[in-house]
């Protein structure tokens, strides 16, 4: 019955393809090129994705849900068997922290590779000398900058070794109220460790730097939007980049618009893909706003051709009601699916010289 259905769908799936390569063709566009530039398309998956996420209230945790980096491994591997689409997976230091050779092992067994280190200076691990309480890189104390910093330069060394190219940098520091910081004293602590990092890269890498506009912070953030974000940047060298989370930003920000004027100045790292109603809520990529997925995309599509343009792509949601596997693989919103289309889209409209529009008053992208 099983073997039935399945001719019978991929039948009716061959006889839509079909009729949409005759539709396209009738416009001067290849579907075959469009399905060669979309199968090539992939995200890295994030060792932390395969597990239930949660709120600043509670986690509910799944039955049989991976705990160990190993068993994530496993998870990994899993959706990219199941959707071709997710070669790499991106580690979180300290969270998955293992001995090298069984870090290697594994990502062989399962056919992955290693995407880029992300390091964890937003919360303080057991056997740590100094609390991320009131910041990390710009902490006030030297001493905790210090520890921050070599942590992040023992997450390059790991992935060094396990052949991962990037390292992303995230942190909470902020304040909660006014006069809890200096805006200026602290962004200058956090430029100066963030040097301090940058020097530790091996001459092959990229370091992505990440904003988010509050939480946990919800008076001043560090690094709070795309213009710090881009400034810092700037400031570090040619091979900091800027990583784009599509939660990260203020409610209905033209975020299509941010990626343009990052690649425009050769600021733009990466993304991770997610969705959001209110905040950084992490929902499934594409599920609340798949245009804006579409947006995104048309500024990568056509930006393609540009010299060293390679930006980093991964899929960070949380899952705190549903499988996240079942989550990341197929169906009409799921986060693999999505992407893959908001590419496709992109390709199309690109390959039609992004056409006049039906008032025929402006032209998109002039």
């Amino acid at each position: 019955m099983i073997d039935t259905s399945t001719i019978e769908a991929a039948q009716t799936l061959r006889a839509d393809y079909d009729a949409l390569g005759a539709h396209l063709d009738r416009r001067g566009i290849d579907i075959a090129g469009i399905k060669n530039k979309v199968a090539a398309y992939g995200n890295a998956v994030p060792s932390w994705g395969v597990g239930t996420g949660g709120t600043r209230f509670a986690r509910f945790p799944g039955a049989g849900e991976p705990r160990r980096i190993f068993d994530k491994l496993d998870e990994c591997g899993l959706i990219h068997q199941l959707t071709a689409a997710t070669p790499s997976v991106s580690l979180h230091i300290s969270w998955d922290s293992a001995a090298l050779a069984d870090l290697l092992s594994k990502g062989e067994a399962v056919v992955l590779s290693f995407d880029a280190l992300n390091s964890n200076t937003f919360q303080d691990q057991s056997d740590q000398a100094h609390g991320y309480k009131f910041g990390s890189l710009s902490h006030t104390d030297a001493a905790t900058r210090t520890q921050a910093v070599e942590h992040n330069l023992a997450c390059i060394e790991l992935g060094r070794q396990i052949g991962s190219k990037a390292l992303t940098i995230w942190v909470g520091d902020g304040s909660n109220f006014s006069g809890q910081s200096h805006f200026t004293r602290a962004f200058e602590r956090y430029l100066d460790s963030a040097q301090s990092i940058y020097a530790g890269l091996p001459d092959d890498w990229r370091l992505f730097t990440e904003h988010k506009l509050y939480e946990p912070a919800n008076y001043s953030t560090i690094v709070q939007d795309w213009g710090t974000n881009c400034l810092i940047a700037k400031e570090l060298g040619v091979r900091d980049f800027c990583l784009v989370d599509l939660g990260h930003h203020a409610p209905n920000a033209n975020i299509e618009m941010i990626v343009a004027r990052l690649i425009q100045f050769g600021k733009l790292g990466g993304f991770h893909f997610n969705d959001s109603k209110y905040g950084d809520d992490d929902l499934d990529t594409g599920s609340i706003d798949p245009y804006r997925l579409f947006l995104v995309f048309n500024e990568l599509v056509d930006a393609a051709d540009t010299p060293g343009f390679d930006p980093a792509h991964m899929l960070d949601q949380s899952h705190n009601v549903t499988d996240p596997i079942e989550k990341r693989h197929g169906g009409s919103a799921r986060p693999c699916a999505g992407a893959a289309r908001g590419s496709c889209g992109a390709v199309r409209v690109l390959g039609q010289q992004r056409c006049v529009d039906g008032l025929q008053h402006t032209k998109a992208g002039v």
